[in-house]
């Protein structure tokens, strides 16, 4: 358990209050719609690029991606990382100049400006869904670890209150303080937000990282601590931390995928994208975002590998003489501790309240809180409290992206665009704070329903309903004159159902029939979550692009005059940069390419 005090509950404090004094700097300055939903298109590419980086770190990222090393080893996070740097660059050089040349306030608008209405209305209405779905689980995620660790528990029961009233304490606490500041400075005060709770993260999980590497005996000590046999995501034995020739091209598959449905296509980080000052400023953003990105499984990752390579606990007793007495002394380990490996402790069945064992007897671990207790094993008063508002700062960082993507989709996509198209600024700036409210109220209801329906088995699902398919259909739009209206319609839809039926066909091991999958027939089982997620975004991309290339080839495409600064090929190149070459975006974008698989493999 955290052993809290004045000092780290006075950081915490500080923490909530220069975040809500964030929003009320920036209140005057919201004036417009604009203002309110694009940050007045008015920021620098530095604060992009750091505020980019965050949104894509709410708070189940944080603690599973911490989860992953514990589980998978830094390999395997390393492979999605490299995805996901491929992806920034991608969207750099090739996505941004549409996204921004076209004017589009979102991804749903530019699918409109490409295809047609019917197209942005459902790409809106599948992505607003998803928004709150995630936003209200990464409230569940962190609210969870946050009582698992007891951090609320003193201030339970200063209010009469059970030591599980600290589920609904960080709830209400992270989604009270989001709201007050997105209402009061839009989507610059998220931003600013998102950059301090960077660097909160940094601050927080740094030492514990140095500090638990010292532990084990460095980076050699690591490796021969790690156990001598596990599995990856796909299921396949390995030794240590290496992996086979499948592994690496499946998980760097997977990675390319996963990286760009989210960091391409995804309206919680293009709108920061968008929020630039000017298309250089644009293209940059995800560019200087991707370098941080590089060394963040080293920030976040690492934790839970080392969580899981430290001994684990165990009941001991130690036996003293003073003075011909016999003094025994006695530290009792709670069972899950003993059950589970390092600092990674077994599940607790609710019921029995026992340490949950799989089919084969084996204990099934709690990965999500190996990150947690490495932070509380290792940092001394104040670094603590730093650590712990730096898991705040994470749920929050992503909680507001959330929050200011839905209230944009919702304003513009689907209010303005489908109900009242003539609605005046002013009109429109009350409907963005409006749907705000109702966006995070919605969230803290999944993150309630999540207590009883397990919704976290389906997060992935969300994904490659919305994401999977919105990468196929984007690709097909920016590199394709061929593609249609109705073909872009009819992939998305094709896609959504692709990944709903083989969901609801295929299970992941050691999880029974219901939400987590299965819910049609348990056709095909999965070695892990992670490979049902993965093979459902592929499905759920290939279904899109097929049904969208086929339907695009039987219905007329607009003409070419419409489509310019809409198509890659038919959008006039931008004059050349007056800038040193070194300093374009195009030689950033390769030396970051060469950096990342160098890192890559040198951590392997």
């Amino acid at each position: 358990m955290p052993n809290l005090t004045s000092v780290d509950w006075l950081i915490l404090l500080l923490s909530f209050l220069f975040v809500f004094g964030i929003g009320y700097a920036l209140r005057a300055q919201m004036k417009t719609a604009r203002d309110f939903l694009q940050a007045g298109q008015s920021l620098p590419a530095w604060v992009c690029g750091l505020a980019f980086l965050a949104a894509g770190l709410s708070g189940q990222e944080v603690i599973g991606m911490g989860a992953w090393g514990a589980r998978y080893g830094l390999w395997s996070a390393q492979l999605l990382t490299l995805g996901a740097v491929a992806a920034m660059v991608f969207l750099a050089l090739f996505m941004m100049p549409l996204y921004y040349g076209s004017k589009a306030r979102s991804v749903p608008e530019f699918l409109g400006l490409r295809f047609d209405r019917k197209t942005r209305t459902l790409a809106a209405g599948l992505f607003a869904a998803m928004t709150v779905f995630s936003s209200g689980i990464s409230l569940y995620v962190v609210a969870r670890v946050l009582q698992a660790l007891h951090v609320f528990d003193g201030l339970s029961r200063a209010l009469g209150q059970p030591p599980a009233f600290g589920f609904t304490i960080c709830i209400v606490l992270s989604s009270a303080l989001v709201l007050a500041y997105v209402l009061l400075g839009g989507l610059k005060g998220a931003i600013y937000n998102q950059m301090l709770q960077f660097f909160l993260l940094v601050a927080g999980f740094l030492p514990a990282v140095l500090l638990g590497l010292r532990a084990v005996g460095g980076w050699s000590g690591l490796k021969a601590a790690i156990p001598a046999s596990s599995l990856d995501w796909t299921g396949a034995t390995h030794a240590g931390a290496g992996m086979n020739l499948e592994t690496i091209v499946l998980g760097l598959a997977a990675g390319l995928l996963l990286g760009a449905g989210f960091w391409c296509t995804d309206q919680r980080v293009v709108q920061v994208a968008l929020a630039a000052k000017n298309l250089d400023s644009a293209r940059k953003a995800p560019l200087i975002a991707a370098v941080p990105k590089m060394l963040l499984p080293l920030l976040v990752v690492l934790p839970g590998l080392l969580a899981i390579a430290l001994p684990t606990p165990r009941t001991t007793t130690v036996e003293q003489t003073i003075n011909g007495e016999i003094f025994r002394t006695t530290t009792v380990v709670r069972p899950e501790v003993e059950a589970g490996q390092g600092l990674v402790p077994a599940k607790v069945d609710p019921a029995t309240r026992k340490p949950m064992v799989s089919a084969s007897g084996d204990a099934l671990l709690n990965y999500d809180l190996g990150a947690p207790n490495l932070l509380v094993r290792f940092l001394p008063t104040g670094l603590l409290g730093v650590a712990l508002a730096a898991l705040l700062a994470s749920l929050m960082s992503g909680m507001a992206a959330s929050a200011t993507a839905f209230n944009t989709v919702a304003t513009y996509d689907l209010y303005q665009s489908c109900i009242r198209k003539d609605a005046d600024d002013r009109h429109l700036l009350a409907v963005a704070r409006w749907s705000t409210l109702a966006g995070t109220l919605l969230a803290v209801g999944v993150a309630y329903a999540a207590v009883h329906f397990s919704l976290l088995n389906v997060l992935a699902l969300a994904f490659a309903l919305v994401n999977a398919p919105l990468l196929a259909t984007l690709l097909l739009g920016m590199f394709s004159r061929r593609s249609t209206g109705h073909g872009a319609f009819a992939g998305l839809a094709a896609g959504a159902t692709a990944a709903l039926l083989h969901h609801g066909l295929t299970l992941s091991a050691d999880i029974p029939a219901g939400i987590g999958g299965g819910w049609i027939a348990d056709l095909h089982r999965y070695p892990s979550a992670m490979a049902q997620s993965i093979w459902t975004a592929v499905i759920a991309f290939t279904a899109s692009l097929i049904v969208t290339v086929t339907v695009s080839y039987c219905t007329k495409a607009k003409p070419q005059q419409e489509l310019i600064g809409l198509v890659h090929s038919l959008t006039p190149r931008r004059k050349g940069s007056k800038a040193v070459w070194w300093k374009r975006p195009e030689a950033l974008a390769a030396a970051i390419l060469l950096a990342a698989v160098g890192l890559c493999f040198l951590l392997a």
